[in-house]
């Protein structure tokens, strides 16, 4: 069985490049799915230094998007963009699997 692959889009890539750059780490984002938040689950976002031996690995432009396998399970397909509007700027995923999700889009319920 293959799992639907991660996307990271360009807008993404280029937020956590500049992130890393500033904190001199690799531009390696980590998403991860934790218990809680309005809707069942939340997504935690991080900089890693360095994928897993078991994490699942996509690349745009350079930057590295790794999720561990729990967390896989739940996000699968998903696409992490980066939005900017008057509310504010965050990351934002767009997860296929979830049935419910709260206002803020931090959190989501399968």
């Amino acid at each position: 069985m293959s799992v639907a692959p991660l996307i990271l889009t360009p807008s993404a890539a280029k937020r956590v490049a500049l992130i890393a750059s500033k904190q001199a780490r690799p531009a390696i984002l980590r998403l991860a799915v934790e218990g809680g938040g309005c809707s069942g689950f939340q997504y935690k976002f991080d900089l890693a230094d360095a994928p897993d031996a078991d994490d699942s690995v996509s690349e745009t432009d350079g930057v590295k998007l790794v999720v561990d396998p729990m967390s896989l399970d739940l996000i699968a397909g998903s696409t992490v963009d980066f939005v900017e509007s008057l509310g504010g700027a965050a990351f934002k995923v767009e997860n296929p699997q979830a049935a419910a999700g709260c206002g803020c889009g931090a959190s989501f319920g399968i």
